[in-house]
């Protein structure tokens, strides 16, 4: 799997929260798309550090999250 640190500048509009998150402070997870990579980041702390995905390993990610 391709992860890696980064500290790309992604766009706020390009963020969305999961929609397993919730309000009340508990895991709060966004993702933002980019063409170089999938970004997630922790939604309390958006200016701490993020990870970016390459599109295989994100691909792989979501096929075998859905599959539980």
């Amino acid at each position: 799997m391709s992860v890696q640190h980064s500290k790309t500048a992604v766009p706020e509009a390009a963020w969305y929260k999961s929609s397993h998150s919730t309000g009340n402070g508990g895991e709060c997870v966004e993702v933002a798309a980019t063409a170089e990579a999938v970004f997630v980041r922790d939604s309390k702390q958006p200016a701490a550090a993020r990870l970016a995905i390459g599109a295989d390993a994100w691909g792989g990610f979501v096929r075998m999250a859905a599959e539980r």
